[in-house]
């Protein structure tokens, strides 16, 4: 058994239920009972002991934003007068739609964000008009992603 943290220990069992809900958090229980030998009741058992864990918190539907329109994922480091500004600005950015992560960051920039446009000229509409409006944003810098090569979860 390996040790996630303290109030929680996890075995090869819950490691193959872990992985197949990843892989597919729709996969029926049953499915997962058979491939991995045991009873469904003991299945819920377990995702129920992981849930209160705090390891795993419900599932979701992953959208495809390219389907709906929006092509230009971008990150952008802002710079922010003083650190004072700080939970200011993540108020006002939490208000734009278009802003997907924020993180407060170590190194030049205060905050880092992730967001997501239809376009390049959405993306300098969303960047000069909302956020560089922000009272306390001194400057910002932009870097577009060109393509995702990576995205997962942490290894289980």
């Amino acid at each position: 058994m390996k040790n996630i943290n303290n109030n929680i220990q996890i075995d090869g069992i819950d490691k193959k239920i872990l992985r197949a809900l990843m892989e597919d958090a729709r996969t029926p229980i049953l499915e997962i009972a058979r491939s991995v030998g045991i009873s469904g009741a003991a299945i819920h058992q377990r995702l129920r002991k992981l849930e209160k864990s705090g390891l795993i918190s419900g599932s979701k539907f992953v959208i495809n934003p390219k389907v709906l329109g929006y092509t230009t994922m971008a990150y952008i480091g802002i710079y922010l007068d003083k650190a004072m500004s700080n939970p200011e600005a993540v108020k006002q950015l939490k208000r734009i739609p278009e802003v997907l992560e924020c993180h407060y960051t170590t190194g030049n920039w205060s905050i880092f964000i992730k967001i997501l446009c239809k376009d390049n000229e959405h993306l300098m509409h969303v960047l000069n008009k909302d956020i560089q409006s922000i009272e306390g944003v001194s400057r910002t810098e932009t870097f577009i992603s060109l393509d995702q090569q990576i995205d997962r979860q942490i290894k289980i």
